[in-house]
C-alpha cells in the first residue's frame, strides 16, 4: 500500500505524542520551550534563525512585502538556507521546534536594548506575515482557534444577506469574489486600524473582515504579545546571563558573523602596495575608503582606524612585511619618525598578524563589529559612515565620489530606516553600476571579494532597465523602525579575541 507525503506524516505523528506540542505549523510562542537542548544545538539554531531574520528584512527592503517577487524569493531563499518553513503547512515535528526553540533564544538576545527589540519585532512580524499568508481558510481557523482569537467565520446565509454593504465596505470586491472569499465576525476595538482606513463593514460594534485583510489584525496581536514578552525577558535576563556557558552566546549574537574567514588569506602576496590606491577608488567599501583618504591626508590614523583598517588590509592579501612598510612609509611623512615608529607602531602591526603577544591570528571586523562596537569621536575616522555620519556630511562624501543625486537620495532613504548594510549594499550598487548585487553583505572584505569578482568578469552582471522614479517610491513606502542590519551568523571566538587587541593601539 502506497501512502502520498502528507498521509506518511500524519500518520507518523498519529503515533508519536511529540506532535501534540506543535499541533498548528505557526505559532504565538506564547510558551517556551521546556526540554534539554546542547549547547551546539542551542548556537546553530540561533545562528539559523539570524540568517532567516536577515533574509527576510533584506527582502524587505528591496521589494514590495507581500507581492509575488518577494515571496518568490523568500521561498528561493528558504531553500537556499535549508530552512524548511514553507513544509510547516504540514505536519513536520522537527521544523516546528527548530522554529519554537531559535524563536527563544533570539529573544534572550534581542532583548538587551531598543534597537535590538525593535530589530527583532520587526523581522519577526514580516516572517509571521508572509507564512499566515500561506495558510488556507481552514487552517485559518484552526490557528485563530488555537490561540484563542475567538474570531468566527461568518456564514454562507450571513454573507448572502449582507454582499452589498460588503462590496460597498470593502475596496476591491464584486459580486464574484464575495462568494469566495472567507469574512470573520470581528469586535471593533480588535479592528481599529481598518475601520480608521475604511476597510471594513461595521454593524452592532462588529466589524466584518475579509480574510485577505485578517493578517493585520492578527499581526497587532502577535507584535502585542512579542513586544510585551521581550520586556519580560529583559527583566530576567540577569538570572539567565549568570550562567557562564549561556553568557558569551548571548552577548555575542546580536553583532556576531559567520561567513568566510578573512582571516585566511587566499590572496596573500597577491595585493601591491602600490595598487592599494586605485583599489581603494573601485573596490573599497565606503568605510574603508575613509579610512585611506584621511591616512593619505593625514599621514596618520588614531588606534581605532589603525586596527579597522590594518586587519582589513590583512584580509585582502597585505603580508607583514607589505603591512609594516605601507604604515611605516605613510606615518614617517608625518610626524612619526622611522625610531619611533619601530618602537611605537611595529609591534601592534606584528600582534595583528600572530607574531606577538598570544600569537592569534586576527580577524578583520565584520560589519556588525564596525557598527555596535567603539564609536568614533572627534579625530577619529574609523566606524561605519552610514552609521555613525552626520546625513549632511555623508551626503557631501557621496556627492564627491560622484554618487548620483538620486542614488544618495536612496541611500540616505536606507539610512534613515536605520539599514545600514543594505545602505552599504546600494553604495556597492552605484558604484559598480549594477542592479543587483547577488550577495548579502555582511563584512567590508566581501564587499572587497566581490567587487574584484565582479571587476575581472568572475561573475554575471545583473544589470536592469533602470527606473529611478519607481526606486525611490518602493524605498519610501518601505520606511520602518528598523535598527542596523543584523548578520546572518557569528563567529564568537574572533571578537572575544579581538578585544585584547586594544590594548596594543594606545599611542594616538
Amino acid at each position: 500500500m502506497e501512502f502520498t507525503r502528507e498521509k506518511r506524516m500524519k500518520m507518523r505523528l498519529a503515533g508519536d505524542r511529540r506532535g501534540d506540542q506543535y499541533p498548528h505549523s505557526l505559532q504565538f510562542y506564547q510558551q517556551p520551550p521546556a526540554e534539554n537542548i546542547s549547547l551546539a544545538e542551542f548556537e546553530s539554531f540561533a545562528i539559523d534563525r539570524l540568517k532567516l531574520l536577515k533574509v527576510v528584512e533584506n527582502l524587505g527592503v528591496s521589494y514590495v512585502k507581500g507581492g509575488e517577487e518577494y515571496k518568490n524569493k523568500l521561498q528561493q531563499e528558504l531553500r537556499k538556507l535549508k530552512f524548511q518553513y514553507r513544509a510547516l503547512i504540514e505536519d513536520d515535528y522537527d521544523a516546528r521546534r527548530k522554529d519554537h526553540i531559535s524563536h527563544f533564544i533570539l529573544r534572550l538576545a534581542y532583548c538587551q536594548s531598543e534597537d535590538l527589540r525593535r530589530w527583532f519585532i520587526q523581522q519577526e512580524m514580516d516572517l509571521f506575515r508572509y507564512r499566515f499568508n500561506e495558510l488556507t481558510d481552514e487552517l485559518v481557523q484552526k490557528f485563530l482557534k488555537y490561540i484563542n482569537l475567538s474570531y468566527e467565520a461568518i456564514s454562507k446565509e450571513v454573507k448572502e444577506k449582507l454582499a452589498v454593504q460588503l462590496i460597498n465596505s470593502t475596496p476591491g470586491l464584486s459580486g464574484a469574489k464575495i462568494e469566495e472569499l472567507m469574512f470573520y465576525k470581528v469586535p471593533l476595538q480588535d479592528a481599529m486600524d481598518l475601520f480608521r482606513v475604511r476597510r471594513v463593514y461595521l454593524l452592532d460594534a462588529f466589524t466584518y473582515v475579509p480574510h485577505t485583510d485578517m493578517v493585520a489584525i492578527v499581526l497587532n496581536n502577535f507584535r502585542t504579545k512579542l513586544s510585551k514578552a521581550l520586556a519580560l525577558t529583559a527583566r530576567s535576563l540577569p538570572a539567565v546571563q549568570s550562567d557562564e556557558r549561556l553568557q558569551p552566546l548571548l552577548n555575542h549574537l546580536s553583532h556576531s558573523y559567520v561567513g568566510p574567514d578573512y582571516s585566511i588569506q587566499k590572496n596573500t602576496g597577491k595585493i601591491s602596495i602600490e595598487h592599494i590606491d586605485a583599489l581603494s577608488v573601485k573596490s573599497f567599501p565606503l568605510c574603508m575608503r575613509q579610512l585611506h583618504k584621511a591616512l593619505r591626508d593625514n599621514h596618520h590614523l588614531r588606534h581605532g582606524g589603525r586596527m579597522q583598517y590594518g586587519l582589513f588590509l590583512k584580509g585582502i592579501g597585505l603580508t607583514l612585511e607589505q603591512a609594516l612598510q605601507f604604515w611605516k612609509s605613510e606615518f614617517i611623512k608625518g610626524k612619526v619618525d622611522a625610531d619611533k615608529f619601530d618602537k611605537g607602531y611595529a609591534y601592534s602591526i606584528r600582534h595583528n598578524y600572530g607574531k606577538e603577544g598570544k600569537r592569534t591570528d586576527y580577524t578583520p571586523f565584520s560589519c556588525m563589529k564596525i557598527i555596535l562596537s567603539n564609536p568614533p569621536s572627534q579625530g577619529d575616522y574609523h566606524g561605519c559612515p552610514f552609521r555613525h555620519s552626520d546625513p549632511e556630511l555623508l551626503k557631501q562624501k557621496l556627492q564627491s565620489f560622484k554618487i548620483s543625486p538620486t542614488g544618495i537620495t536612496q541611500i540616505l532613504e536606507l539610512v534613515k530606516g536605520m539599514h545600514y548594510q543594505l545602505a552599504c549594499q546600494k553604495y556597492f550598487q552605484l558604484t559598480h553600476d549594477v542592479d543587483d548585487t547577488g550577495f548579502s553583505l555582511n563584512h567590508p572584505n566581501q564587499y572587497f571579494a566581490e567587487s574584484q569578482k565582479l571587476l575581472s568578469g568572475g561573475r554575471d552582471v545583473k544589470k536592469e532597465p533602470s527606473e529611478p522614479e519607481n526606486s525611490q517610491q518602493k524605498l519610501s513606502s518601505q520606511k520602518s523602525t528598523n535598527s542596523c542590519s543584523i548578520p546572518n551568523s557569528s563567529n564568537i571566538e574572533g571578537d572575544t579575541e579581538l578585544e585584547g587587541l586594544d590594548a596594543y593601539f594606545t599611542e594616538d
